[in-house]
C-alpha cells in the first residue's frame, strides 16, 4: 500500500510503506505513543498507558504490560509479520494471562506489590506515584488491577507491523467462541520527510462480547451519577462548591451537546458529551470524583476537530490553575484536571467552551 500526498491538488509525493527495523522499535513507539493503539474502538473515553516493558513471569516476559484508567490490564506481545511463529503468539499471550492468574489470582495484592517493587527499581517511583502521575488517581485503578488479576480478566493484544489474514480469522473465532478478549493491532508505518506516519488498525473489536467481568460493570445515568458525587462529598473528598460546579458542567452539556454517553466503570461514574459538528468522539469526560478529562487525543478525526482541539488548548492555558497543566503538545494526550484545579473556574470553562464551540446562549 502507498500514500499519495497532494499539494495544491497535484501529486506531491508517493510514500511507500516503511518497515520497522526491529521489534524493539515497535515496542519503543508504543511506549512513547500509547494512543497509537486504537482502544477507542474497544472502550470509549478511557486513558491507556504502558506501565512496564518486559514484565517478568514464570513462563517468560510480557513485551508490554499496560493499564487503563479503569484498572483494566493489557498483555501485549509484539511480533513482525516475517516472524515464522506469528500464529503461535496467540498461545503465548494466553499463557502469560494464565500464569499471571495462577500466580496471583488468590492474592492479587501480591501482584500490585510486585509492580510497585519493579517500578521503583526501574523508575524510582512506586505504583501509586506512577498511577497518580498518569491518571491523577491511584486507589480506584489499583482496585481495578487487583480485581482483574483475581478474576483473570485481561485484554490480550497482538501488535504487529502487518497482520496475516489467518491470524485475524483465528482471533475472530476465539472472540466469538470463548470468554477471551483478544485483539490484533497492525501499525502501518510510513516516513515523509522528518515525519513518521502511523496508521493503526485493530482486529477483533467487531466480535467483542460481554464477558462476566463486563456484566459486573455498571451503566450509570444522571441519578446514579449525582448520587455518587454526593456520596463522595459526604465522605469528605469533595465539597458543596465542587458539587455545584459539576452540576453546572452537566447542565451545560445537556443543553448544548448532541448526545451524552454514560460510563460503565465499576466504581466511578462518568459522562461524556458529544458535539457532532466537531467530532463523533467526546471532547471531555467528567467523573463523579470531580476529575475532568480533556480528550485532546480524540480530536483528530476531522480537520474541524483538530482546529477546535488547538483552540481549546490555547484558551484553557489562559485559565488560572488549569493552564499550567496543559502541555504545548496535546495531539495524542488526554489531560486530567483534578476537581481542586477547576471547580472555582467553572464559569471560565463554560465561557471558553461556548466561544470555541460556537454555541448560542
Amino acid at each position: 500500500m502507498s500514500i499519495i500526498v497532494l499539494k495544491d491538488g497535484r501529486t506531491y509525493r508517493k510514500i511507500s510503506r516503511t518497515a520497522f527495523k526491529q521489534e524493539t522499535d515497535l515496542q519503543n513507539y508504543v511506549q512513547e505513543n500509547p494512543d497509537c493503539i486504537p482502544l477507542y474502538e474497544i472502550k470509549e473515553n478511557v486513558q491507556f498507558s504502558v506501565l512496564l516493558r518486559e514484565l517478568p513471569l514464570n513462563v517468560g516476559s510480557v513485551d508490554i504490560f499496560g493499564v487503563d484508567s479503569d484498572g483494566d490490564l493489557y498483555i501485549i506481545e509484539t511480533k513482525f509479520y516475517k516472524n515464522p511463529d506469528k500464529r503461535q503468539v496467540l498461545a503465548q499471550v494466553l499463557d502469560y494471562g494464565a500464569c499471571l492468574w495462577e500466580s496471583f489470582g488468590n492474592a492479587p495484592e501480591l501482584f500490585t506489590k510486585k509492580l510497585d517493587q519493579i517500578l521503583k527499581e526501574k523508575t524510582g517511583n512506586g505504583l501509586r506515584e506512577t498511577l497518580e502521575s498518569i491518571f491523577s488517581v491511584a486507589d480506584d485503578v489499583i482496585e481495578g488491577i487487583e480485581r482483574n488479576v483475581s478474576s483473570g480478566n485481561f485484554y490480550f493484544i497482538i501488535l504487529m507491523d502487518s497482520i496475516h489474514k489467518s491470524l485475524r480469522d483465528l482471533i475472530l473465532f476465539m472472540n466469538k467462541s470463548s470468554q477471551f478478549s483478544i485483539y490484533a493491532v497492525e501499525l502501518e508505518h510510513y516516513k515523509f520527510d522528518n515525519y513518521d506516519i502511523i496508521i493503526p488498525h485493530i482486529f477483533g473489536a467487531e466480535s467483542k462480547k460481554i464477558s462476566e467481568y463486563h456484566i459486573k460493570r455498571k451503566k450509570w445515568d444522571r441519578e446514579t451519577f449525582f448520587r455518587d458525587v454526593k456520596d463522595r462529598i459526604d465522605g469528605g473528598t469533595l465539597f458543596e462548591e465542587a458539587y455545584e460546579a459539576i452540576e453546572k458542567l452537566y447542565e451545560f452539556s445537556l443543553k448544548f451537546s448532541d448526545e451524552i454517553t454514560w460510563g460503565t466503570g465499576a466504581t466511578i461514574a462518568s459522562f461524556s458529551p458529544k458535539f457532532y459538528t466537531i467530532s463523533r468522539r467526546s471532547i471531555y469526560t467528567v467523573r463523579s470524583d470531580g476529575i475532568i478529562y480533556l480528550n485532546f487525543g480524540y480530536l483528530n478525526d476531522t480537520q474541524n476537530a483538530s482546529k477546535v482541539r488547538d483552540s481549546l488548548k490555547e484558551n484553557f492555558k489562559k485559565i488560572k490553575d488549569i493552564g499550567t497543566r496543559i502541555p504545548n503538545q496535546v495531539e495524542d494526550r488526554l489531560i486530567s484536571l483534578p476537581i481542586e484545579t477547576w471547580y472555582s473556574h467553572v464559569d471560565d470553562i463554560l465561557s471558553t467552551l461556548k466561544t470555541i464551540l460556537n454555541l448560542n446562549p
